[in-house]
């Protein structure tokens, strides 16, 4: 059934445009993600969080949250689950002594490596599909959309 809003203020192409085949992508990738780490008791957002802290040790949850997008209370909260798994540990900072950095711990680096493992075979077979040289151009036209959005 056709209704009169049908030719409404969104575009007929609107779900062909380059930003919803990127969210198309990311979900795919996404949901791919949280079935591979399931097993492993983890999920991605957990797994995001855990390879930023042990690319750049001693983040703070503030930090962590800017560089993730995504709340402070929601840095805390995985922190916190983080934490009593015993896969990551808070120290006081050296000259802030209100302020707490984050550290994974031996059992923390143990799972991460697991975990990295699951998110490598997703990108192989991304970039087993696509080809070297296309896998090579996605990442630089991905990078360069992400220059333009932030410059925008």
């Amino acid at each position: 059934m056709r209704h009169e809003d049908d030719d409404g203020p969104v575009a007929a192409d609107a779900l062909s445009r380059v930003t919803w085949a990127l969210r198309r992508a990311e979900w795919a990738v996404q949901a791919r993600k949280e079935q591979r780490l399931r097993p492993l008791g983890m999920a991605a957002a957990q797994y995001s969080l855990l390879i930023s802290v042990h690319s750049d040790p001693g983040l703070t949850g503030a930090e962590l949250a800017r560089r993730l997008n995504v709340t402070p209370q929601a840095v805390a909260s995985q922190v916190a689950r983080l934490e009593e798994r015993g896969l990551l540990e808070r120290r006081a900072h050296p000259r802030h002594r209100h302020v707490q950095e984050l550290h994974l711990t031996d059992a923390g680096r143990e799972v991460l490596g697991r975990a990295d493992g699951v998110i490598v075979e997703i990108e192989q077979r991304i970039a087993e599909q696509l080809g070297p040289e296309k896998a090579a151009e996605l990442t630089a036209l991905l990078d360069q959309v992400a220059d333009v959005v932030r410059e925008a």
